[in-house]
């Protein structure tokens, strides 16, 4: 009989320490909703946090507008470029000479080819449009361009 009297009160002991740690709990969390709050009024608090929550969805909203415009812009941004040197004149030595292709997003750019000889330099520029010129490519120039399609 005594030791079912002593089973009941560990048995009721762990309850109340039970409950007690789950009050705890939801004291501290009414203590942290209502930080910065004078009147402890739960409803005050509540509408506090559906403020909060309120003003985070429409500033939320905006940063992915943003998101979507810069987005956008960066699609006529530089993203690729392709570099190759060479030697144009074998009778000079080294590969002074290069082709350079310079691409936006949907491969629209220029590529700037410079000539290099002993008595001048002389420097060339075509339009790219979608991957296509409306001039005659150099093998040089053309794997320049195909160096810039193919980074990302």
């Amino acid at each position: 009989m005594q030791n079912l009297n002593i089973l009941i009160l560990l048995i009721f002991g762990v309850w109340l320490v039970t409950i007690s740690v789950f009050i705890y709990r939801i004291y501290s969390l009414f203590r942290k909703l209502s930080q910065g709050v004078e009147v402890t009024d739960l409803k005050k608090v509540l509408e506090k946090v559906l403020n909060r929550e309120d003003e985070n969805t429409r500033l939320i909203k905006d940063l992915e507008g943003q998101i979507h415009l810069l987005e956008e812009e960066g699609r006529f941004h530089i993203q690729k470029i392709g570099f190759v040197r060479f030697n144009p004149f074998k009778e000079l030595g080294g590969d002074h000479s290069f082709s350079v292709a310079i691409l936006d997003l949907e491969d629209t750019g220029v590529i700037i080819t410079s000539l290099h000889a002993r008595d001048r330099t002389r420097v060339y520029m075509k339009d790219i449009k979608k991957g296509k010129s409306e001039f005659e490519l150099s093998i040089e120039e053309k794997k320049a361009l195909s160096n810039a399609r193919k980074t990302r």
